[in-house]
């Protein structure tokens, strides 16, 4: 029902925002687009996804390490999840495909995902919070998206870094969630556990793998102002830093079908006084590209590894 409920509101987005603009102008835009800046960002796609797939495998402990290829195997299945399922949830299965095939056990490899994506999310949040300062907009809103950013990213690093906040902060989850949440809770708090016990006793890799992600992220930033060139308009760096940034969180709102219609929204919204609508729509468009091809090209991948897990199953059975 929830993902009915959100490729309903994805179209009612979508609908309202191709509804109000020209587009014969907006066609236009692609007709006169600059192919050349457009195939570096494309091309971009590469070793973003590489890169993904170093840092995952970086991540599993030395005797539990699947090959690189296998490992970016992994990251571009995920990504076909990633199109159907809501905040990036299908980085899970990650962990899935990881348990079936018996590369680690369920709860060291959950931590694994669950460390990456925090990686992945105080990084978009690092991030964010350096273009808004940077940009330092004097509006109201943008001063209280600036503080409410950076509430996020010290709470996140908190979490992180404190065994005992997170076991307070996990504690008073539990108890303030229905009674039908929990055991989904105490599994992920276990799973947080072992991150931590993991990942704090080498401080040397943790700070390799915070630096790729770090980095990760701005190669994400670079790819999106690569676009921007591609349709023939502009935006200066440090705006574009924080106007991106915030337009890929308004995405990560589980409301719409894989960030579609809040991402678009958001970039035509937050880009205005850089370029028309009909500019923004094609580069929202062009963002969700950068979801879309991954997941193509992962399709075989995915339908291999679910294959794989119903034989582990009979298996069991």
């Amino acid at each position: 029902m929830k993902r009915i409920l959100a490729l309903v509101v994805t179209v009612f987005v979508l609908g309202a925002i191709y509804w109000s603009l020209d587009l014969q102008a907006f066609f236009q835009i692609f007709r006169r687009s600059n192919v050349l800046w457009l195939s570096v960002a494309v091309a971009l796609t590469v070793p973003i996804t590489l890169t993904l797939g170093w840092r995952f495998r970086a991540l599993m402990p030395e005797h539990n390490r699947v090959t690189l290829a296998e490992s970016n195997r992994l990251i571009l299945a995920s990504s076909v999840l990633n199109m159907v399922l809501p905040s990036k949830m299908g980085d899970v299965a990650k962990a899935v495909f990881l348990r079936k095939r018996g590369a680690m056990n369920g709860s060291l490899a959950l931590s694994l995902v669950i460390f990456e994506r925090a990686c992945d999310v105080l990084s978009l949040l690092f991030w964010c919070l350096c273009g808004l300062i940077l940009y330092n907009r004097p509006e109201p809103i943008f001063r209280a998206v600036t503080v409410a950013v950076g509430g996020v990213f010290v709470f996140g690093i908190w979490l992180l870094a404190s065994k005992s906040f997170a076991t307070k902060f996990f504690s008073f989850i539990r108890k303030a969630s229905p009674a039908k949440f929990r055991s989904s809770i105490e599994s992920l708090e276990v799973a947080w556990e072992t991150m931590h016990g993991h990942f704090w006793r080498d401080r040397r890799s943790l700070l390799v793998i915070s630096s790729i992600s770090v980095f990760l992220w701005l190669l994400h930033i670079l790819q999106i102002w690569t676009f921007i060139f591609a349709l023939r308009a502009w935006t200066p760096f440090i705006p574009h830093v924080a106007l991106s940034m915030l337009s890929l969180l308004v995405g990560l709102l589980p409301v719409t079908f894989a960030g579609i219609g809040t991402r678009d929204a958001a970039i035509i919204v937050l880009y205005q006084p850089y370029f028309s609508t009909e500019v923004g729509a094609a580069l929202g468009l062009l963002c969700t590209m950068r979801y879309v091809i991954p997941a193509l090209v992962g399709l075989p991948y995915l339908e291999r590894y679910l294959a794989g897990a119903k034989d582990n199953s009979a298996v069991i059975r």
